[in-house]
């Protein structure tokens, strides 16, 4: 496959137009968006919609400017549905999927698109991946680093809880994104300049990647591929610290796996989101190129986007790492295209030939 000039983003986002948000959802104040498109809103929350390629026509006219030939559009992370009832929590996240479903059924030739399912009703998640694989066509699930459960806990996803949910995923050979998202109410903290999103969130990246490699999930569940959002950045620079606490403290990791042993795992993805190749050179050299995938987190303003203050664009910084000589062209040619084929569609040679079909088709 000639691949080296299609470039797919494996980390997007995308926001329902006002009118295409149901009223419950705006009357229970679990998410809407007002109809000036200025803000997205909760109960007692609200952020400003910082550019126009939140939504769909929108998105388009953006990546067809920023030559980006498709993208993976992720679930909201306002829509993880936590501490929310079931029965409303249900008809949140089924919106959200259908909505997904229906912009990747319109246009499979640009966007792949994920789902969301609720951990915290085990039976009610493993219902709605039936649905999303069987019926929706959906094959990456989005997954929280962490959740509150029915108790008011909160728990890392890699909770021994949750073996059931990543049984299914493994049966349906599901690509997987792990997201952090509501710092906030877990961490006894200030909300203050935004320190949940510039620090906690790596953190809780970090937290989760820990869980995942100890209980050995890459060995357990080999049909699932697993991505962590920004680089899973704390992830990289903690790696010295947990060997050393697994090595000395052998009574607090009884039946764990070793971390070193997910080092560079063929399972375990990060995307490129970490804003400087310093981060990127080590994350490179830990993991290895062919575990790193392109994402761009638009159109959020964390992610890569257009900004004359920064003297940034989409895919700045790997164009950096490739002047930089951190990587050569094959792999940054790699890291734009195969590599998300490979963790969205794993050894699945003929989907990943039918979608690059598919996008060349609408080069044309």
């Amino acid at each position: 496959m000639n691949m080296k000039k299609i470039r797919i983003n494996g980390h997007s986002h995308l926001l329902p137009y006002p009118e295409q948000i149901p009223a419950f959802m705006r009357e229970k104040e679990i998410f809407w968006v007002d109809k000036e498109r200025r803000f997205m809103l909760q109960k007692g929350w609200k952020r400003p919609v910082t550019d126009s390629s939140f939504f769909l026509n929108e998105k388009l006219e953006w990546m067809e400017r920023n030559n980006i030939d498709h993208a993976v559009v992720l679930n909201l992370s306002q829509l993880y549905g936590n501490a929310l009832t079931y029965d409303i929590m249900k008809d949140a996240l089924r919106f959200q999927n259908d909505f997904n479903a229906q912009i990747q059924a319109e246009h499979s030739k640009k966007f792949t698109c994920g789902f969301v399912v609720q951990p915290a009703f085990v039976r009610g998640a493993l219902w709605e991946i039936e649905r999303c694989v069987e019926e929706l066509g959906l094959k990456v699930l989005c997954l929280p680093t962490h959740y509150m459960d029915t108790t008011g806990t909160w728990k890392v996803i890699f909770d021994e809880v949750n073996d059931p949910i990543f049984e299914l995923a493994d049966k349906y050979k599901l690509a997987i994104e792990i997201h952090p998202y509501d710092g906030n109410k877990m961490i006894k903290l200030e909300d203050k300049n935004w320190r949940f999103h510039l620090i906690w969130m790596l953190a809780q990246c970090g937290d989760a990647y820990h869980f995942y490699t100890i209980n050995g999930y890459q060995e357990r569940y080999p049909n699932i591929r697993t991505c962590f959002a920004h680089g899973g950045q704390l992830a990289q620079m903690s790696l010295g610290r947990r060997i050393q606490g697994f090595d000395g403290r052998p009574d607090l990791f009884d039946e764990k796996v070793h971390p070193r042993k997910a080092v560079g795992h063929k399972n375990i993805y990060f995307d490129t989101l970490v804003h400087d190749t310093d981060a990127f050179k080590l994350m490179v050299e830990r993991q290895g190129s062919d575990q790193i995938l392109m994402g761009l987190d638009d159109p959020y303003p964390l992610g890569e986007m257009e900004s004359d203050k920064q003297s940034s664009y989409p895919g700045k910084l790997l164009d950096l790492t490739l002047e930089r000589g951190i990587i050569n062209q094959t792999q940054y040619d790699q890291i734009w295209n195969e590599n998300v084929l490979n963790w969205v569609h794993g050894e699945d040679v003929e989907s990943k030939e039918a979608l690059i079909s598919k996008i060349k088709s609408s080069a044309d």
